[in-house]
């Protein structure tokens, strides 16, 4: 791996040589290099904006979101993002890091495919946030330089396909747990990817609660 891509430097720091070794033992090459990028995006985003930000953290924030798609996830019953939160607690617990500094990487990795709310909270919470959306939808796409994109994309190489890839890992991770999606970007995966997939309907729940009236 690259100790410098697109002028972000990579951590190297104990903990986040730890953070590597977990996540490649765990992820396929492909889902490593989207963490990666998910990385440097966000650090560059967090340059351009001039933001305070641990590196170290934003790179475990990085590697670890996508963690609950995991097949060790398949019978849990909560959000793929809150297993990815967890590991990453667990995981920050063994370094002996501050419980504030845990519960703001929790937040940030929680709420990554939450629209609307990680970009009014931390720095860190809004950068894992970017740079996840700008890997997988493109969001902010033209925020960097074509050469910037295209360097990330040659020391993290984004597979032919990727785009396809990335919404089936999603939905693998999650057609076991279908009402964990409600609410949430998470329900238009399984509405593509599964027929017999219902969507459940804010609208309907209340409509149809036990209340009177």
């Amino acid at each position: 791996m690259k100790k410098t891509i697109a002028g972000v430097d990579i951590p190297d720091s104990v903990i986040a040589q730890a953070a590597t070794r977990y996540v490649r033992a765990m992820q396929s090459e492909w889902m490593f290099n989207h963490s990666l990028r998910a990385f440097v995006f966000g650090a560059l985003i967090g340059r351009r904006e001039k933001l305070a930000f641990n590196l170290d953290l934003l790179y475990v924030g990085a590697m670890f979101h996508n963690v609950g798609l995991h097949s060790q996830y398949y019978r849990s019953p909560f959000r793929y993002e809150v297993d990815s939160a967890n590991a990453a607690r667990d995981f920050l617990l063994q370094y002996g890091v501050a419980r504030a500094v845990i519960n703001e990487v929790w937040d940030a990795i929680a709420l990554h495919t939450t629209p609307g709310i990680p970009e009014y909270m931390s720095p860190l919470v809004a950068l894992v946030s970017a740079g996840v959306q700008m890997d997988v939808r493109g969001a902010r796409y033209d925020d960097l330089t074509s050469q910037q994109r295209a360097e990330i994309v040659q020391a993290c190489p984004r597979e032919t396909g990727f785009k396809k890839t990335i919404i089936e890992a999603y939905a693998r991770g999650m057609e076991h747990r279908p009402e964990t999606t409600f609410g949430t970007v998470n329900a238009d995966v399984l509405d593509r990817w599964d027929p017999n997939y219902r969507r459940l309907n804010f609208c309907g729940l209340v409509l149809g609660s036990d209340w009177p009236g």
